[in-house]
């Protein structure tokens, strides 16, 4: 495929529109039109539905949006490292992150980000302890709510929602739950008293839903961390709170009382105010936020 008519599909696409499309390209409206045309003929399919308040990205549309995003992501790094040729990004990079998270999302993703700057040495260091990055016991950090340290630079980047999950084997053995109140006729996993994760009291939502009274269901296993949770829930041992950024594209577990929504959290890249100009911790954190559209759904 020409390159040229994909970064202008990838324009559209982003836009909504061919108006808007061209004034980010720099092209009129008539010129961005006749390439979405003759890019749908070279490849005998329809990328777009053409409607009144914009264009909708097709079936096929969005397959090869997909990889367009993924080739713009990487022209975009491969561009940067071409302007920073005389003074690359390099050294040690300490990045704290929960251990969900960091052990799944972060790590699952994070090979293309070395490709790029191989001068890096990037550790992660997983612990859903809070490490003080004052006390320099990390250079970076993912966190799972909003910094009130003042001297820290914070940039959001998604919000993770809990919902109610079990494994296809335990919803055979044990039945769906079909309103909350059916949870006390089930096994449930949570976190535990002993968590470090923050707030945690809220994401153990499952021990009190539908109950009145107020007391608390309980748990047939706590665990004190959510990449825990998240195994036990697998195997089958029963149901458990957990977030979209381990269930999404997961089909060792099945969402249940999909009407319901739990907790959410919102997810922050921080770092030292002193650090700011850091080439290391710029490039990463663009990354972060590049892969962070690439994934949100």
């Amino acid at each position: 495929m020409d390159w040229d008519k994909l970064r202008i599909f990838h324009a559209v696409a982003d836009a909504g529109s061919f108006t808007h499309a061209g004034e980010v390209l720099g092209l009129s409206q008539s010129a961005v039109s006749r390439q979405i045309s003759t890019l749908e003929d070279d490849l005998k399919t329809m990328l777009f539905h053409r409607h009144a308040r914009g264009l909708l990205l097709t079936e096929q549309g969005e397959m090869l949006y997909r990889t367009a995003h993924e080739v713009a992501g990487k022209v975009m790094l491969t561009e940067a490292i071409l302007k920073d040729s005389k003074d690359k990004p390099s050294g040690e990079l300490n990045v704290s992150a929960p251990v969900g998270l960091g052990s799944t999302w972060l790590t699952t993703r994070i090979n293309e980000f070395l490709d790029v700057y191989p001068q890096i040495n990037v550790n992660l260091l997983l612990d859903d302890r809070e490490l003080d990055l004052g006390m320099r016991e990390a250079d970076v950090a993912i966190r799972l709510r909003r910094p009130i340290q003042p001297d820290l630079v914070q940039r959001k980047l998604f919000s993770a929602h809990y919902h109610v999950y079990g494994s296809p084997a335990y919803l055979h053995k044990y039945g769906t739950p079909k309103t909350p109140a059916d949870l006390d006729n089930h096994k449930i996993v949570t976190y535990g008293k002993y968590t470090e994760l923050p707030n945690a009291d809220p994401v153990n939502w499952l021990e009190i839903l539908g109950r009145d009274s107020g007391d608390r269901r309980s748990p047939v296993l706590s665990i004190n961390n959510i990449h825990g949770v998240m195994l036990a829930v697998e195997s089958g041992l029963g149901l458990g709170s957990l977030p979209d950024y381990l269930t999404h594209g997961n089909n060792k577990v099945v969402r249940v009382l999909s009407d319901l929504d739990g907790p959410t959290y919102d997810t922050y890249f921080v770092y030292p105010e002193e650090l700011r100009k850091s080439k290391r911790i710029g490039v990463f954190r663009d990354f972060l936020v590049r892969k962070v559209k690439e994934w949100t759904f």
